[in-house]
């Protein structure tokens, strides 16, 4: 955790700029990959988040899949009916609102009563003291100005996110509360809450002004009514029936990564494939899925993807369940719908198995007192574990251009040719790409000068003897002395001209 003086930056702040929302506002980011704390803070994300994982997830909205299933468990007890209201609402800039002081002993008081006396071996304290640190000494650059962070912790920081949702499970305590008393669901996702209500409209207004009254720095921005959007679904109470579609935002517009764009194949296809599997998942019915189908159709011809590759995607992503001399490439009936979509909702989302992962490991290690004799053996263990992953391996990576279609074949190629019969055949090549960056990477995220981020190591001048002109002239020790800096600097560009003469002797050799 001890931050590298020499490889520490700055972290600097640059802004996104929320195009969905009126007058266009804009999301402060902190880049902190290199910052001092940056260190510290996954080191406190790797302790606390699956505990958190862990006791919250009753609470917890994983993703648009979770919670379409947990509403469907709710209208299979008999509270969805025609009457059921549907509330969303947001914590206005939760991130940098946040209290740091009480936000600190928040985090004390959530471990407390879930039998946490330590953590990964390390007491509470110390914990309350490094996390301290990454709120309270968080310095940041902007428009070629240094700021210190008072308020609220850093977007960008990944404790940040952990103690934003501890935060709010204090919070929500009484919200949580009021809604089991009822029957009624209640789940969050980070900072956007979504519940039900089987009362009159006038009542849950009165319950959120209520509770836009509990904390200062905690402020509510709803919305009511029986069709609402929510992550990337609209659900809508259908005379109490539970109907759910894909939900597209009001800015955006019909485009997604064109056919003709530098990317290798697999993008395109990747398109396809999570854009299908969206639509079948948050479609309640055949008649919305194929809807949201026929769209997604339409966005990939305006894109320039030909009707050939579409349909051979189509066929791929419907294989099991269709004909293979079927003339149409997708599903035709309900039932095969009903079918590939249950199918499809009883499978975890990759989010969700991260969240399953990250809570089953909420215990290890957790309240045990120090032991000297396991630290070895854990740092063997994954020394072991890196060398068996990466021993044997060579990655290389380029950046993906169309003209190098067969730059992956030809390195191939070459390095076996070279390497054949040699200990180094046995080392794996793995030859990957990246794609370039994008527009909006390059035009939102401006990254000061690095002299404004790097530490500068701090000289102390040092006081010359002072003698007399004569003295230094007269004495031959002063004289010899003088010449010494000269002597060193010729012996200084020694190697680099020993280098010049290496290289070229290398290059006529070539020759």
């Amino acid at each position: 955790m001890m931050p590298n003086r020499t490889k520490s930056e700055l972290a600097h702040l640059y802004f996104n700029p929320k195009t969905h929302k009126d007058d266009i506002p804009v999301r402060p980011i902190e880049n902190t990959m290199r910052a001092p704390t940056t260190k510290i803070s996954n080191f406190l994300d790797e302790i606390i988040r699956p505990i958190f994982d862990n006791k919250c997830s009753t609470t917890a909205i994983i993703d648009s899949t979770s919670l379409i299933k947990e509403l469907d468990k709710y209208a299979k007890r008999g509270l969805l009916k025609s009457s059921t209201l549907f509330c969303t609402f947001d914590i206005r800039n939760l991130y940098t609102m946040l209290p740091q002081e009480e936000a600190l002993n928040i985090l004390v008081e959530f471990l407390h009563p879930h039998g946490y006396r330590k953590g990964k071996g390390i007491p509470l304290d110390a914990i309350r003291k490094l996390a301290s640190i990454v709120l309270e000494e968080n310095v940041c650059v902007y428009d070629k100005t240094i700021y210190k962070q008072m308020l609220g912790g850093a977007m960008g920081s990944s404790f940040t996110l952990t103690l934003a949702n501890i935060f709010m499970w204090k919070w929500q305590k009484e919200l949580v509360r009021r809604q089991d008393m009822t029957g009624e669901f209640y789940g969050r996702y980070i900072d956007d809450i979504f519940m039900t209500r089987n009362r009159s409209e006038n009542d849950l207004k009165h319950l959120l002004k209520d509770a836009n009254t509990w904390h200062t720095n905690i402020k509510l921005e709803c919305k009511i009514s029986k069709s609402l959007p929510f992550l990337d679904i609209i659900l809508t109470n259908n005379n109490g029936m539970l109907t759910t579609s894909v939900y597209h935002k009001p800015a955006a517009e019909p485009y997604v990564v064109p056919f003709i764009s530098d990317h290798p194949r697999h993008i395109f296809v990747n398109v396809i494939q999570t854009s299908l599997t969206r639509a079948l998942r948050n479609s309640s019915t055949f008649e919305i899925f194929n809807n949201e189908r026929i769209n997604i159709k339409l966005t990939l011809l305006y894109n320039g993807y030909p009707s050939s590759f579409i349909e051979k995607q189509f066929r791929n992503f419907f294989s099991e369940y269709i004909n293979s001399s079927s003339f149409l490439p997708f599903i035709d009936n309900e039932t095969q719908f009903v079918t590939m979509r249950n199918k499809l909702l009883n499978l975890p989302t990759a989010r969700q198995s991260q969240v399953s992962l990250s809570a089953a490991t909420a215990d290890i290690d957790n309240d045990q007192t120090d032991d000297t004799h396991q630290e070895p053996t854990r740092a063997a263990h994954e020394q072991n574990k890196q060398e068996h992953t990466y021993g044997n391996k060579l990655i290389v990576h380029y950046t993906h251009e169309q003209r190098f279609q067969t730059f992956k074949s030809d390195m191939h190629r070459v390095y076996d040719n070279v390497f054949k019969d040699t200990p180094v055949a046995d080392v794996k090549l793995i030859v990957g790409n990246k794609n370039r960056r994008s527009s909006k990477n390059e035009l939102i995220c401006k990254r000061p000068k690095r002299s404004l981020l790097i530490n500068k190591p701090f000289k102390k001048r040092q006081r010359k003897p002072k003698q007399s002109r004569k003295a230094n002239i007269s004495d031959p020790t002063n004289q010899q002395s003088s010449t010494l800096p000269t002597q060193n600097t010729s012996l200084q560009a020694t190697p680099k001209i020993l280098k010049k003469r290496t290289q070229l002797i290398f290059i006529l050799l070539l020759l």
